[in-house]
């Protein structure tokens, strides 16, 4: 499938099969890690095989199971961090889709394992995207309309709406979809609402735009 298509077809999974991630996909998805993170100067981190992380109190609460594999999304702590750890981290969300994995991002149902990962001086972990084989494919959510977003109207291009089409699927923090996207003599202005996580959202959101749009926003690298 191509980005769009895994646009459409990734929705949250809390629940996975007992199945290794195989060699190829992992060292495939290990180097993907590696290029985002030279290309955004993050360190973001593959962890596979480690079941302490959600073998937690608020893990179960957040009703996580089965999960082995997840992302560590770190970096050096800057006034963009948490865009740069949306944007990239959902390339690789997206990217794993393509694999025929399954993904859910997750800032606090986990607890953080020592050795597991590193953060360095001066880092910081933002959060976490649980990996692997879902029981299931997961359900759509409930959606605002391109209306409540957007200034999407007959006076803007039919890029713009496909974009903000696309935003729309965005996964989001509590699914708030706290983001407005506006369009203005050719350009394209994304800003993050008040909320939990929406810097982590508004990244995530521009990476969407983008892949719909078929255009870039301002550089992520």
């Amino acid at each position: 499938m191509d980005m769009m298509q895994a646009i459409v077809a990734r929705h949250s999974v809390r629940r996975y099969r007992p199945q290794a991630i195989e060699p190829e996909t992992r060292a495939a998805l290990e180097a993907e890690t590696q290029a985002c993170n030279q290309k955004s100067g993050l360190h973001i981190q593959l962890v596979t095989d480690e079941p302490k992380a959600f073998d937690c109190m608020m893990a179960h609460y957040g009703k996580f199971s089965g999960v082995t594999n997840y992302i560590a999304l770190v970096g050096s702590k800057s006034p963009d961090f948490e865009e740069r750890c949306g944007y990239w981290g959902e390339h690789l969300a997206l990217t794993a889709q393509q694999m025929g994995l399954n993904t859910c991002w997750v800032a606090m149902s986990y607890r953080k394992v020592p050795g597991a990962f590193r953060v360095d001086r001066g880092e910081k972990l933002a959060l976490v995207i649980s990996l692997g084989y879902g029981e299931t494919q997961g359900t759509p959510h409930r959606s605002k309309t391109a209306e409540q977003v957007s200034n999407v109207g007959p006076q803007t291009p039919e890029w713009f709406a496909a974009g903000v089409e696309a935003a729309l699927l965005a996964p989001t923090a509590m699914n708030q979809q706290r983001f407005t996207l506006t369009y203005k003599n050719g350009e394209v202005e994304a800003k993050a609402g008040v909320g939990f996580y929406t810097k982590v959202d508004l990244g995530i959101v521009k990476y969407h735009f983008e892949i719909g749009a078929n255009r870039k926003l301002q550089s992520h690298e």
